[in-house]
Order: C-alpha cells, then structure tokens, then sequence
C-alpha cells in the first residue's frame, strides 16, 4: 500500500497532550522543591530529559520504522519485557519502595519495566491475533492462549503487587479480543473470571479492603485511608471554574500526597478550574476517537489490532486515574499518562505515538 502522509491531528492532539503535561509535572513538582531541591532536580531530569528528549527521539525513529518490524519480532519484545518485569525480584537489582517491589535500580537510575511489559503484551496479542485469524473464535486458539499469557503476567505482577497494571493489560487484552471477534460468551467467562479473582484478592488483602471502604465512604477516615481522596477533592474544589492560576495551587505543598504522580490530575483542577480539567478530558476523548479512527483504517488486522490495544491502555489508564482523583473509582496510583511523573513511562508512551502515526501513513483512505 502506498504510504501517504501522517495524520497531523493525531500528532496536533498527541503534542498538547504532553505539552499540558510537561507545564503541570514542573507546576505540581515545586511541592518537592520546597522539600529537597537536589530532589527537584533529579525528577525533573527524569522527565524532561530521559522522558521527553529520549521519547520525542524514539517517536521519531518510530514513526519512521514499518510498524510490520513490530510483528516480526513480537515475540522477543513480549518475552524480553517478562524476564525484564520479573527481574525486580533478583537481589541487588530489584528496588522496593512504600511496600511495592516494582522497580529496577541501576546506580543512581531506575525504572518500572511493566511500562513496557504493557506494550510488549499489546504488540504480541496483536500479532497472535491477526495470526489465527478466523480461529480466534476457537477457545484453543483466542481464549486459551489469553488466559495462559494473563495467568503468566499475573504471576509477576499480583507478587510486586501491582494490581492496577494487572487489570489495564487484562481491560486491553479483552478489548482487543472483542474486536478481533472472539464470541461475547467467551469474553464475558474471562471477565468474570478476572473480576473473581480481583474480588478476592480485596478480600484478603487488608490495603485492597481499606481501598475499597474509602471509595464507597471517602469521609470514613479522612487523617489515614480517605486522606488523599479528600484532599484531591479540596484541591478540585477550590480551583473553581477558572482555577487559582498556573503554579498557585496550595494542595501541592504538602498537603496533597504524589503531586505529581498519583494525584496530578488534582493539581490540574485547582490550578485551572472546572474549564482546564474539562479541556484535558476533552483532549483524551479526541485521543481516543482519532486513534480508534486511524485503527478503522489501518491496512490490516494487525495494523488494527497493535493501533486499538495502544489507543485502549492510554485510554484506560487515563480515565481510571481522573475518576480516582474525583471519587468515582477506588484509588488505583495509576498515573495520567503523558502528565504524571515517570520518565519510562513517558518514553514508552510517546514511542508508542511513533508506531501509531506510522501506522497512520498506510490507511486505505485518508482522514480529514
């Protein structure tokens, strides 16, 4: 197929995504600032310089890769980002830190590998999928093969734990089943089978019980489980409809917990009102239209399936962080994509753009 331009919208929504991004995480890290400015600066570095530049980098050089070099090694890459997620486990190089052993400590550098275990799982189902073709309705070739590759991942992720990857890998890879045609029958078993699981770890697990208890009452304990729900809401609260103005949020200094990671969407609300917060949801449901656009129109089942899955976790990951920041979803620690602090996960996110709008240069027909 003849390769045509890509699509700029996709690009134009995409750059304010992080641009917004890149002004909030400096405004709500000044927190830290105020704390420990060698800190501040070592955040900083992680964001903008190995984030930012070595994501715009890799975007570029993705954009201008094939996205059929992605099928071609699918395999590797989902197998590489296991041994990679589970290596936080081995001694001198994993890194625990608030109870979670999720990181990889290399000198003064580290990272969480399950940023690209996320799309290394999207990248293989995607190739898996459009492999067997007309057979994923075939429980041995559409359901099974899931559950082996869910069950694997769970393995890893329940023991570091983290349970908020779990359920967005296990949302997208039910998403990408239902588009590539596996019967609803089959997909709703493993979403009942997910939930089942999920519920029980809440049942056994007293932060999972505390978590699920301040989200059907935020008020219960508002100085232990409920505070950081409560000051999320102080801090949408009094930013009003136009917000305090860009950098005066007053949550940010010690009041509310992660400013920039986990609760940035909080800042963002105070510091721009009811109209920013608005215009940032606005901005993630253009995301997700385009993208769902641009995967209508990829070339081929794989093409669609690797576009859907990427479009499908960002979207995820986005909305389930802004419900927990306003009280509609139990309190998660997802980041906000392309906003929150994490320089992996902005690389990887951005790489990921790069695939997409390569994509977007071989649709069958051009979007306007």
């Amino acid at each position: 197929m003849k390769e045509k331009k890509i699509d700029r919208f996709f690009l134009i929504i995409v750059s304010l995504l992080f641009t917004i991004g890149i002004s909030m995480f400096v405004s709500a890290s000044l927190g830290i600032l105020a704390k420990n400015e060698k800190l501040f600066y070592s955040v900083l570095f992680s964001q903008l310089v190995l984030g930012l530049g070595l994501g715009l980098l890799g975007m570029y050089f993705c954009l201008k890769i094939d996205y059929k070099f992605w099928r071609k090694y699918s395999f590797l890459i989902f197998l590489g980002s296991i041994l990679l997620t589970a290596s936080v486990f081995v001694p001198y190089l994993g890194w625990t830190h608030g109870g979670a052993q999720r990181w990889i400590q290399l000198g003064n550098f580290s990272f969480q590998p399950v940023e690209i275990l996320k799309f290394g799982f999207i990248i293989y189902f995607a190739a898996w999928l459009s492999w067997v073709k007309n057979r994923v309705q075939d429980f041995r070739f559409g359901i099974l093969p899931f559950a082996i590759m869910l069950a694997i991942i769970a393995i890893i992720l329940l023991k570091q734990p983290d349970i908020k990857s779990f359920i967005l890998i296990t949302v997208t890879g039910i998403s990408m089943l239902f588009i590539s045609g596996v019967p609803v029958k089959y997909i709703l078993g493993i979403g009942m089978g997910t939930l089942f699981v999920l519920g029980s770890l809440a049942f056994f697990t007293p932060y999972l019980q505390e978590r699920v208890k301040t989200f059907i009452n935020p008020s219960t304990d508002p100085r232990g489980s409920s505070y950081q729900i409560q000051q999320s809401l102080i801090a949408l609260g009094s930013g009003g409809i136009l917000g305090r103005g860009f950098g005066q949020s007053i949550q940010k200094f010690g009041y509310i917990p992660e400013p920039q990671g986990d609760s940035i969407f909080a800042v963002l609300g105070e510091e721009f009102g009811f109209v920013g917060a608005g215009v940032t949801i606005f901005l993630f449901l253009l995301f997700t239209l385009r993208g769902f656009r641009i995967a209508n129109n990829s070339p081929n089942l794989f093409s669609r399936l690797l576009v859907s899955g990427i479009v499908i976790l960002i979207t995820a990951q986005s909305f389930m962080h802004i419900a927990s920041n306003i009280g509609v979803f139990p309190l998660t620690g997802v980041p906000l994509p392309f906003m929150s602090h994490g320089g992996t996960s902005l690389m990887i996110y951005l790489v990921a753009m790069g695939i997409v709008l390569n994509v977007s240069k071989f649709q069958k027909k051009l979007i306007t």
